[in-house]
């Protein structure tokens, strides 16, 4: 195994275009790094670590930043006003017919312009979410005291700041290797490496030795089980009517459709964080009002969202609908028969048309039910560990774990796909 990875380095690196696009991938991460690391002015780090372990929708946040919220940088926002962007265009698709051809039915040119308006719906975002992020800082007192022109300079610069992240993951996808935005979120979560390593080596106690070594077994054992999910696919066969023509014999061939059992991938769980974590951002926002009554109900209906039975139980009814409800948008058993159809292929044993749309929507329905399940227990698995383990530094599972698996497997098959060409 380790000879065979060795001669596929070589491989890599004896191929001149993939070994620029790698090397231009690590220049445009090392850039996004160098901006994480520069803050805004006025910020009060003690209040700031605070805050963020006490709001887990930030802690997701820091995460799509590369940990730039961490320290208010630039780019403390990442990516997310563009995947919240992604996210209401998708939703869009369901409500226009317009936008739906341009995202399934116009080819190549119909996706461009439905990246673009993507990009264009990211900059009215990035501004709205700068501002609302500046003032709750503000309010919480992370951020001193700004003047109006100050405060509207630190707005224009994190959204700009998150623009050109935008275009920084547009050049990782056009010039490297892999999906840009997702090679930035892939990098924040490896830079946080370190500094939880340093922390469960500087807490080292003999005693936990049992622990560490369960730890490990469980994460071996989780990441196994992530990739063999997100790998994982029920065959559908489908076989080409077969035509003659001039005395030629075309089709007659056999191949199958490929169902993945997690067809949502890493959305669901980022819906529902999104949903049962921003009230209580919006709660905080009000803790701090000047006004006893409506601080005291903030505080009280903040205590039910923080338990973390009741939180652990929401979580995950939240991801399992959202996984049947983003599967529902994505997946148009409708338009696949039709285009099974009309390019003379058939299920065997079932009918072309409605009776197709049908077999298949029952199948994507049994799978989802698996690939809905594994997301819900992946998404409350860093809670339970943390329960057990009273440690953060144990919460194995989780956004970041799905995140950085698919992104692994996503650049070692494009990788492998770069040297098949070399090959040819």
């Amino acid at each position: 195994m380790i000879g065979a990875f060795i001669q596929k380095l070589k491989l890599i690196f004896a191929d001149g275009n993939l070994r620029k696009r790698i090397f231009f991938v690590l220049g445009a991460l090392a850039v996004f790094r160098i901006l994480a690391s520069i803050p805004i002015p006025s910020v009060d780090k003690l209040q700031l670590a605070s805050f963020l372990e006490s709001h887990q929708y930030l802690g997701l946040m820091n995460m799509f930043s590369g940990g730039g919220l961490s320290n208010l940088s630039i780019v403390m926002l990442g990516v997310s006003p563009y995947i919240t962007a992604s996210i209401i265009m998708q939703l869009m698709s369901i409500m226009s017919p317009t936008i739906k051809a341009l995202h399934t039915e116009e080819g190549e040119i119909g996706r461009q312009k439905f990246t673009q308006y993507s990009r264009m719906l990211t900059i009215p975002l990035a501004f709205v979410q700068a501002f609302g992020f500046l003032m709750l800082l503000s309010r919480q007192g992370i951020v001193g005291d700004l003047t109006m022109f100050s405060f509207i300079v630190n707005v224009m610069v994190v959204a700009a700041g998150s623009i050109l992240l935008m275009w920084v993951g547009e050049l990782i996808s056009e010039f490297g290797i892999g999906n840009g935005v997702s090679l930035i979120i892939f990098a924040g979560i490896v830079a946080s490496l370190p500094t939880t390593i340093g922390q469960v080596l500087f807490n080292f106690d003999m005693a936990q030795i049992p622990t560490y070594i369960a730890f490990i077994i469980v994460a071996v054992l989780v990441t196994a089980v992530v990739v063999i999910i997100t790998e994982a696919e029920r065959p559908v066969p489908v076989s080409y009517a077969k035509q003659v023509r001039g005395g030629k014999s075309y089709g007659g061939v056999s191949t199958y459709l490929p169902l993945r059992v997690n067809q949502a991938g890493v959305i669901p769980i980022i819906f529902a964080l999104s949903l049962i974590l921003f009230p209580q951002m919006i709660l905080s926002f009000f803790q701090g009002s000047e006004t006893a009554s409506v601080a005291d109900m903030a505080s009280t209906i903040l205590t039910y969202f923080t338990n973390p039975w009741i939180y652990a139980g929401v979580y995950f009814v939240l991801v399992f609908f959202f996984t049947y409800f983003y599967t529902a948008v994505t997946f148009d058993p409708q338009s696949i028969s039709t285009n099974l159809q009309k390019s003379g292929a058939f299920i065997p044993g079932v009918r072309p048309g409605a009776a197709t749309a049908e077999y298949l929507g029952n199948i994507i329905t049994r799978i989802t039910l698996v690939g809905a399940l594994f997301l819900g227990l992946i998404a409350v698995l860093p809670l339970a560990m943390q329960g057990i383990t009273n440690n953060g530094a144990f919460a194995i599972g989780g956004t970041a774990l799905l995140i950085a698996v698919s992104v692994v497997l996503d650049i070692v098959r494009k990788v492998d796909a770069q040297i098949s060409i070399r090959e040819y």
